[in-house]
């Protein structure tokens, strides 16, 4: 029988503990639940130790970000498949065995997420994964259900099982094997689009990722990181980068870098426009970190290969800004 595991990772969320463990708990039979602390300074621990006593606790030693907290808290969890969920989550019932039978029955299927929905607004998709990622040949993400600022409803459209590039951290589930076999998350990444390296690097090994849209959670978005929050751009603009380098051939590489610079310098200069001068100095900073860590990411590709089946449409930064193309049924 498939050992199942949900591992969340909490940083002072007290708050979020109280109000989506609970979910968990509730709808989550088939799974040992842990709570994987990244070194909070308030009682979140001590809270899950006297509120939930059926929940493990990992505590990890200082706040290592997404990628560290998980790469330090799984080596203790003891299972065959981890859920990934954050903290902010609040799940349904019956949402694990669609995804748990889908493992079965495609057992050269690595990753899973199911259908992220926004707690908030519950008819419509929510930002962080919705119905699964996609990445352009220029290496810029998007999803099903969410091409940047533009957020589709759920219409059942995308109540389907389908390959996708990359599973949303904020619900991931992944075979520990795999998980292994990878090293775990990039560390260097701290935090956001981790979790595409992590799937880009499953691809070159020959792994499948997909999207089980049968199953469906709610999640809040933002609880730890706000879109507004200029350290967020930093991340996401670097991270990106750090992500082509990795996993494409050399001379890809080289061609993109130089591509994105053209591109995220006119994503600078939209935020000047728009008076956002933090987050316009963010874009400069990403870069920077990006050419002083280059030799250092340089050395870390592995099976590193050329877009296949996995890319999508040419520049989804030309279709949304320039054609207008705001759904992805509308991207060629």
């Amino acid at each position: 029988m498939t050992k199942l595991a949900i591992v969340i990772l909490n940083w002072n969320g007290k708050g979020l503990l109280a109000e989506f463990l609970p979910s968990v708990i509730q709808y989550s039979d088939e799974a040992d639940i842990y709570v994987a602390d990244n070194g909070s300074t308030d009682d979140s621990v001590a809270f899950v130790r006297a509120t939930f006593p059926k929940v493990k606790v990992i505590e990890n030693k200082e706040n290592g970000g997404f990628a560290k907290g998980y790469n330090d808290a799984l080596k203790y969890v003891d299972a065959d498949i981890y859920c990934l969920l954050n903290s902010d989550v609040e799940v349904t019932k019956g949402w694990l065995g669609p995804v748990l039978s889908q493992f079965e029955a495609s057992p050269n299927t690595a990753i899973i997420q199911p259908k992220i929905l926004d707690y908030k607004d519950r008819q419509r998709f929510e930002y962080a994964g919705a119905a699964g990622g996609f990445i352009d040949k220029l290496g810029y993400p998007y999803c099903r259900g969410r091409i940047f600022q533009s957020i589709e409803e759920d219409e059942k459209q995308y109540d389907d099982i389908i390959d996708i590039f990359w599973a949303t951290g904020a619900c991931m589930f992944v075979r520990r094997a795999v998980f292994e076999a990878l090293g775990g998350f990039d560390e260097d990444y701290f935090a956001h689009q981790e979790e595409i390296d992590f799937c880009w690097r499953a691809h070159n090994l020959g792994y499948n990722v997909q999207y089980v849209g049968h199953s469906h959670v709610y999640h809040v978005g933002g609880a730890t990181m706000s879109n507004m929050n200029p350290l967020k751009t930093f991340l996401n603009f670097r991270n990106s980068l750090y992500s082509i380098t990795k996993n494409l051939p050399k001379r890809t590489v080289l061609k993109l870098v130089l591509i994105r610079l053209l591109l995220d310098g006119i994503a600078a200069a939209r935020f000047v426009f728009q008076f956002k001068f933090s987050h316009f100095y963010a874009v400069l900073k990403a870069h920077f970190s990006f050419y002083w860590n280059f030799r250092r990411t340089f050395k870390k590709r592995g099976n590193a290969k050329k877009f296949t089946k996995y890319q999508g449409t040419t520049s989804v930064v030309w279709s949304y800004f320039v054609h207008r193309k705001e759904k992805f049924s509308e991207l060629s």
